[in-house]
C-alpha cells in the first residue's frame, strides 16, 4: 500500500513537469519567427513570437526592407499611408499582434480598416509561427504569403 501511494505522489509531483514541455498540441517554449518569402512592394513581412511556460508572452509583427529597415519606424511611409488608409504600420502591426497574443493564437482577429491585405499576411504567418512553436522548431520557417 505505502509503494502505491509514493508512485501516486511521484506521478502527481511529475504532472506539472510534463505539461510545461508541451504535448503535441501544446506550445514548446523558445523564440520563433515566420517570415513571408518574398518581399512586397519594397517590404518583407515578419511574426516572431516568444513562449514561455507554454503560453505565449510575445508577439511582433513587422516587416523590413532589403537593408533590414523596419517598417513601422518609415515616418514618410506613414504618412502617406496614414493618409490613404487611414491607418499606418506602426498602428496596425501592433493591432494585429495584441489581439493574437490575448487570444493565445486561437482567437480571431479582427480586421483593421485601411491594413486588410496586412491582415490576410499576417493570419498565414501567424499560423506558421504557432505551428513552428508546437514542434519546438526554432528555424525560421519561410512562408509564401501570396494571397
Amino acid at each position: 500500500m505505502r509503494r502505491i501511494f509514493t508512485i501516486l505522489l511521484s506521478l502527481l509531483l511529475m504532472a506539472p513537469l510534463l505539461t510545461a514541455c508541451g504535448g503535441e498540441a501544446g506550445l514548446q517554449d523558445g523564440y520563433y519567427t515566420a517570415q513571408a518569402a518574398e518581399f512586397n512592394f519594397g517590404w518583407k513581412e515578419y511574426v516572431t513570437i516568444l513562449v514561455k511556460g507554454g503560453s505565449i508572452i510575445s508577439v511582433e509583427y513587422n516587416a523590413e526592407n532589403a537593408s533590414g529597415f523596419i517598417k513601422s519606424w518609415d515616418n514618410a511611409y506613414m504618412q502617406t499611408m496614414l493618409h490613404s488608409n487611414g491607418t499606418y504600420p506602426n498602428e496596425y502591426t501592433r493591432y494585429y499582434a495584441n489581439q493574437f497574443l490575448e487570444g493565445q493564437g486561437e482567437g480571431g482577429i479582427d480586421v483593421l480598416t485601411g491594413a486588410s491585405s496586412s491582415y490576410g499576411t499576417f493570419q498565414v504567418l501567424a499560423q506558421a509561427v504557432l505551428e513552428q512553436a508546437r514542434r519546438g522548431d526554432s528555424s525560421i520557417v519561410i512562408v509564401d504569403t501570396t494571397h
